[in-house]
């Protein structure tokens, strides 16, 4: 490396600790040691390495760097800074607080230049993985001998913890057989944890672990730029499999007394402390300084980087004179957008009842993979089950990118993460699927998905204790409840075919992630829902059948039970009782309706209110009231044919009867 250019990093690196250590005392909060201890791969990687537009963060064939190890954000933002992104000084100083660009961890929403939400460990290695695979799915699609454009790369930083998270895991497994080739982890490899040392709780051999998932296996000392270099270098020009490098770092380096020790992980340097780790250092004591040399490194560079988008765009041009028909298609992947006539294509989709809920999907699954360039589908190695396969679309294989359903393979967690970086290519909406009682498996990732805005779709298949004889470990009973908690996430639970075609109209529409909730058995076709989606879904909750006369009863239900519901209001009508039903397939829509609406739906006096659902209670009662009956399940399940446990568990009408007319 030239040692001019060995010397402006060096600057930058110190740069970079100035200001994370300064961050994060004028916080007294947060994690100093990974930015001190990493700050050398920070000026390289902003300095050299990555091919982006700063003043177009979302320039879509850039280098995306994912900080995995989240906790480490200053490393992130003062890199973001210096290198020219939209974040200002004044944002580096109100890091951690309220309303600031600078959150605790990285936010995709928050921070241009961020490219994913991460801080639960791990997850940003299953992120990047998503990354790396949507963009060898578009180059695939778009790359031709003459016309190259997707060729970035993914570059994610992890540390131990994220070694040790068993999504990283799943993910890397999946990168390497997968063998993706514009993918690079890097594991800062500082021997410290948050609670200690590594050796206290890890003692694995984690080049060898990697080098069996079927990667490229390298190791670098962290302060070493020429070896750093010729690495990165050599990736960057030589990849052929995904790649693991190793990268020797201090943790905290540079501190006098706390530097290689858990002490600087979590908790600010102290003032003392931080006076004589600048004066080890030879940085000024002056408070976020950054040197003329710096800025003036940053400002040349960004003209080349701005040349790199445009000389990219002028390739789209030529493209698109070349090749106006997949232009076209590549215009449709960027707008998103969905045909007018789409709604109407899918009330014309014959599907036969009664009918499964996961094969009412599967029908529309069919059409919506013809109409949607950007619909990629996958599943938990349960696509012949959960029945996600868009038919005719081929399956994703280390030789074919062209395909557009994936098999993660048995691996939930690892397949919503990926989702999510699927997502963030720009290009893709993708949908994922497995049976509801394991989105345990994926909570966490499904929660940062709805933190950050992503759009992805979940169908979770086997709904319900009525799923039968797999018994309660498979039966959910918990989750609607579960994922109803989580904010700004939309489920919705269909009652029939019509409400399953206009469920995915909904998750379509939504810029945000849905979770389809499906049944294995079959489900009579309802008449009553047979609205159009702007009457009937899009309001989360609608009358399905009117009361002759001043209500006595008002079912509320969901999913399977809506015939339920109705079959029991039917049985109370010819004893004289008027009765209301209500389905509502996603509560979150209904919720989001105007008062007035609501209040036609759930207000009044509506005599004794009852919710059924085959599920916990739990929530149902701000729809029925204190004095509301829910006809629920509070238990676990059983093993046990359909009818036993509609017997068992009181889901039939004389059960129903009996429990409501006391």
């Amino acid at each position: 490396m030239d040692a001019e250019l060995k010397k402006h990093l060096s600057k930058i690196a110190g740069t970079i600790r100035g200001l994370s250590m300064d961050a994060v005392e004028k916080a007294n909060s947060g994690h100093p040691g990974l930015p001190m201890g990493c700050a050398e791969f920070g000026a390289y990687l902003y300095g050299v390495l990555l091919r982006h537009n700063p003043k177009n963060p979302k320039w879509l064939n850039r280098d995306r760097f994912v900080l995995s190890a989240g906790h480490g954000s200053m490393l992130l933002y003062s890199c973001l800074h210096l290198s020219g992104f939209n974040l200002s000084l004044d944002e580096i100083k109100r890091f951690r607080q309220l309303h600031s660009k600078t959150p605790g961890h990285p936010e995709l929403h928050v921070t241009e230049g961020v490219e994913a939400t991460t801080g639960p460990l791990g997850q940003g290695v299953a992120n990047a993985v998503g990354q790396a695979l949507g963009l060898k799915l578009l180059a695939a699609r778009f790359n031709s001998e003459n016309f190259s454009l997707f060729n970035s790369k993914v570059y994610c930083l992890a540390g131990d913890g994220c070694m040790m998270e068993g999504v990283s895991s799943e993910a890397s497994s999946f990168a390497g057989h997968l063998g993706l080739n514009n993918l690079v982890l890097i594991y800062d490899s500082n021997q410290v944890t948050l609670d200690g040392p590594l050796p206290e709780s890890c003692s694995e051999d984690t080049k060898a672990r990697y080098k069996a998932y079927g990667w490229d296996v390298y190791e670098i000392d962290g302060y070493d730029l020429d070896a750093m270099d010729k690495v990165f270098m050599e990736i960057r020009d030589h990849q052929k499999k995904p790649c693991f490098v190793v990268m020797h770092t201090i943790i905290g380096k540079g501190s006098p007394h706390k530097a290689g020790t858990s002490k600087v992980h979590g908790s600010p340097l102290g003032a003392e402390e931080l006076k004589e780790t600048k004066i080890a250092l030879g940085l000024p004591e002056e408070p976020f300084y950054i040197p003329q040399a710096v800025t003036t490194f940053f400002e040349n560079k960004i003209p080349k980087e701005i040349a790199l988008e445009s000389s990219w765009n002028d390739t789209l041009r030529l493209f698109q004179q070349a090749h106006p028909e997949l232009y076209a298609q590549f215009a449709a992947m960027q707008a998103k957008t969905l045909p007018a006539d789409l709604e109407e294509a899918l009330i014309k989709l014959e599907v036969k009842s009664p009918i499964a809920g996961r094969s009412a999907s599967q029908a529309v699954l069919g059409l919506l993979g013809e109409k949607l360039p950007y619909l990629y589908g996958g599943s938990a190695d349960l696509s012949c089950s959960d029945l996600t396969l868009m038919k005719h679309l081929g399956i994703v294989s280390a030789t074919n990118f062209t395909a557009r359903n994936i098999k993660y393979g048995v691996r939930e967690f690892a397949m919503a993460a990926a989702a999510s970086g699927l997502w963030e290519t720009q290009m893709i909406i993708p949908f994922v699927g497995t049976f509801l009682t394991f989105s345990d498996y994926m909570r966490n990732a499904i929660r940062l998905a709805a933190l950050s805005g992503v759009h992805v779709i979940y169908q979770f298949t086997h709904d319900s204790v009525f799923l039968g004889e797999d018994g309660p470990t498979h039966q959910p009973v918990e989750h609607y409840a579960a994922l109803r908690a989580i904010p700004k996430l939309h489920m919705i639970r269909p009652a029939d075919e019509w409400e399953v075609k206009m469920a995915w109209i909904a998750a379509l529409k939504y810029k945000g992630p849905t979770a389809i909730v499906l049944s294995r058995q079959a489900l009579p076709d309802l008449p009553q829902t047979h609205l159009p989606y702007d009457q009937g879904m899009a309001k989360g909750a609608y009358i399905i059948k009117k009361e002759s006369g001043a209500p006595q009863f008002t079912f509320f239900a969901t999913g399977s039970e809506v015939t339920l519901a109705l079959d029991v209001a039917g049985a109370l009508e010819k004893r004289g009782k008027a009765c209301r039903v209500v389905s509502m397939p996603c509560w979150e829509l209904f919720e989001a309706q105007s008062k007035e609406y609501i209040e036609s739906v759930v207000g009044g006096d509506l005599g004794k209110r009852v919710s059924i659902e085959a599920g916990v209670a739990l929530g149902w009662h701000q729809w029925i009231g204190r004095d509301g009956i829910p006809i629920s399940i509070e238990t676990f399940g059983e093993s046990a044919p359909i009818g036993d446990l509609a017997n068992e568990f009181g889901f039939t009408v004389d059960a129903i009867l009996a429990r409501i007319l006391k």
